[in-house]
């Protein structure tokens, strides 16, 4: 099989593979792409600024999250309908996640039952992505499940009160369940390995939602719920009524200003997600690297202690170093994984985390870092300073 050097050969690996149906949904972001490009572009803004004639023969990338050892600053994040693109796709991430030593997060919009997944990787470090429907009954049902099944920290997102508009879904007509238009059906003839394994496998469906629900899968039905019933009324006191349902960690994903990433740390919350989700809500917003560092410096001036992490347009090692370095505790990878398990299956996964890691590893040896600890700002130096 041909070697892949960067997470960009997957990319273009998974869209020749993938329906453009498909492809689009993993790929597209919301309204015009504003949000998503600039989550990519702005990782250039920073350079880096390496010392030299330092020892790192024993440089190691490894850290930790509440105690619990990673190989990096990495979480593979949660994205959902993962079986659009391989069967069994959460189980193939959970299993390379933690083949990897990185924790995973399974999203309530997977399309394997958490349960299924902690058999896949019964020592694996998971975590649960939860979205909160009007029938709060669901949520209590998940979060109690996956307490059972041994996942030690909960995400709350809170940036998808309703879905963005994805203008290329509205094009390719792109609906749950998926409905085979004539256009659809040339596209699948175009595409023998995606096909067949749709055809064999059964189209994807929400299974942890329905079982929480207490009904056979109905992805019509699930879909519409997670889209359309999601509770408003959610607000920052609500932290409160997931504390009673999970005793673990409680992270808030879904943070892009001082003022909210405040108020997570006075309610309570063990840290934040700075997202925009991944480019996919609003059309157009801060990209997340570029609000990370006000976020941080507002958080250190005082308060309980938050982990911040990071989401959002990273493709490369060196992209974890920017973010760690501006004073992330560690990234979630979205796409970048995606793309693996969309070419080549469990191997893509895997070779997507090697590369990620061997990158990390390099680019921290070439600024003279031999830990995550010495990623500090002071290996950086903001670009649009030089050219001023």
């Amino acid at each position: 099989m041909h070697a892949f050097s960067c997470v960009e050969d997957y990319r273009l690996a998974a869209r020749r593979r993938l329906t453009k149906l498909a492809f689009d949904y993993l790929e597209g972001g919301a309204e015009d792409g504003d949000a998503l490009r600039r989550n990519r572009a702005a990782f250039g803004q920073w350079g880096f600024a390496p010392r030299v004639m330092i020892d790192t023969s024993q440089t190691s990338s490894r850290t930790t999250f509440w105690g619990r050892d990673a190989a990096a600053p990495m979480v593979v994040g949660p994205t959902g309908l993962n079986g659009l693109f391989w069967p069994r796709a959460d189980e193939l991430l959970a299993r390379a996640a933690a083949d990897a030593g990185l924790p995973f997060v399974l999203s309530t919009a997977s399309t394997s039952l958490l349960e299924d997944v902690r058999a896949a990787v019964p020592e694996g470090e998971l975590w649960l992505q939860l979205y909160v429907q009007q029938d709060r009954r669901i949520a209590e049902s998940m979060m109690r499940r996956a307490r059972e099944a041994g996942f030690r920290t909960l995400m709350l997102t809170v940036d998808t009160p309703v879905h963005g508009k994805r203008d290329h879904d509205t094009r390719n007509g792109f609906k749950l369940p998926l409905r085979f238009t004539p256009r659809l059906v040339a596209d699948c003839v175009r595409h023998p390995h995606w096909s067949w394994q749709m055809l064999v496998g059964g189209a994807p469906q929400l299974r942890n939602i329905a079982k929480s629900v207490g009904e056979r899968a109905d992805l019509a039905r699930h879909a519409a719920m997670l889209s359309r019933q999601m509770d408003l009324s959610m607000s920052w006191d609500d932290l409160a009524w997931v504390r009673r349902h999970w005793p673990g960690e409680v992270l808030v994903k879904g943070i892009l200003t001082v003022e909210d990433a405040r108020r997570a740390q006075t309610h309570g919350a063990d840290g934040i997600i700075v997202s925009n989700h991944g480019g996919r809500q609003l059309g157009s917003t801060l990209a997340p690297v570029e609000a990370l560092p006000m976020i941080v410096d507002a958080l250190s001036a005082g308060g309980p202690a938050m982990s911040v992490f990071l989401d959002g347009g990273v493709r490369r090692g060196a992209d974890v170093a920017k973010a760690v370095a501006l004073g992330a505790k560690g990234v979630l990878l979205g796409r970048a994984p995606l793309y693996g398990v969309a070419s080549r299956g469990a191997p893509g996964v895997a070779g997507v985390l090697a590369l990620l890691l061997g990158e990390l590893r390099t680019t921290m040896q070439l600024l003279g870092c031999t830990n995550v600890t010495d990623l500090t700002p002071q290996r950086l130096v903001p670009l649009p300073s030089l050219r001023a």
